[in-house]
């Protein structure tokens, strides 16, 4: 079984769409899309600095652009739907909506233009962020933060969980540190999957009630639990709930093992959901796609795990 995978804010790189420019049609795509999230994607795909990628308002729709091109040109509209499941990261649960057909792609983007745009409003409205704790025992490092007034925002699995909330509770955490841990600040503009965020549900509320959701035509695990969602309904309130409560990647990890996923397929910009897998999976083979050079090595990945369950 083939899980492919779709990363979240923060994985973005200057440049890193310049490749793929040179793919046919890719171009006209972006520009394409360009227009459904209001943002100039192969501007920011290509010339632009990091401090500009990193703004919430760009980097999301950058990112969700990214993950559908790339399944785009490894052609996973054409894969056997048994033989595959999906589920993203953060906002690249948005992607895997994209991948699944819950929702179009134009629909998809649109969806990550409101949701980027009011999470970037309420990111400007407090001073917030967002840190990368590594090591220690989870659950011990989730009652740590708890105690800090801090949200496990993440809870990636691996060794990893994402703290956030105010500037002044990340100061204390890097300055206090649990024993046997390292604190790395993350770069993003708010401390997301937090209450800090409520302020940018109602707009998208209100954007999700002109979209008609189809079901998934894959396995598609969220978020929230880790389940796997059969309604494309109730995938998209998940997406909405999603932008206040925590990220349980750990527990879709835990959904791919047990449907005996044997690949992590990582989309663009790929690395660091894989890293996590290498840590949290082990046993599963993973591959990251960062340039069109990796599309090739993506179908014989493709192929080796999904060819036992499709023949």
């Amino acid at each position: 079984m083939l899980a492919i995978v779709c990363p979240g804010q923060g994985s973005q790189t200057p440049g890193f769409l310049e490749p793929w420019l040179e793919l046919p049609g890719i171009s006209d795509t972006l520009k394409e899309w360009s227009n459904a999230t209001n943002v100039d994607l192969v501007t920011h795909g290509t010339t632009s600095d990091e401090d500009t990628i990193k703004d919430t308002a760009v980097a999301q729709p950058l990112i969700v652009a990214a993950g559908l091109l790339a399944a785009q040109a490894m052609g996973t509209d054409k894969l056997d739907p048994a033989t595959w499941m999906t589920a993203g990261h953060s906002v690249g649960e948005i992607t895997a909506a994209g991948l699944s057909g819950v929702l179009s792609p134009v629909d998809a983007l649109e969806f990550v233009r409101v949701r980027a745009q009011g999470m970037a409003t309420a990111s400007a409205a407090e001073t917030t962020g967002m840190a990368a704790i590594l090591g220690g025992d989870q659950d011990e490092v989730i009652k740590y933060l708890e105690d800090l007034d801090m949200t496990p925002a993440n809870v990636n699995g691996g060794g990893q969980v994402v703290a956030a909330g105010s500037k002044e509770a990340l100061a204390h955490l890097a300055e206090h540190p649990m024993e046997k841990t390292r604190v790395i600040e993350l770069k993003v503009a708010g401390a997301f999957h937090t209450q800090y965020m409520a302020s940018a549900v109602a707009e998208l509320e209100s954007y999700a009630n002109t979209l008609t959701p189809q079901n998934p035509s894959m396995a598609l695990a969220s978020n929230r639990d880790g389940a796997v969602v059969d309604s494309g309904q109730a995938f998209v309130d998940r997406l909405i709930q999603q932008v206040t409560s925590p990220v349980r990647w750990d527990l879709c990890q835990h959904t791919m093992v047990d449907a005996g996923v044997t690949g992590i397929l990582e989309l663009l910009p790929g690395g660091t959901l894989t890293g996590i897998a290498r840590r949290a999976m082990k046993g599963v083979k993973t591959l990251a796609i960062k340039t069109p050079a990796d599309l090739d090595k993506a179908q014989e990945f493709i192929a080796e795990h999904t060819q036992n369950i499709s023949a």
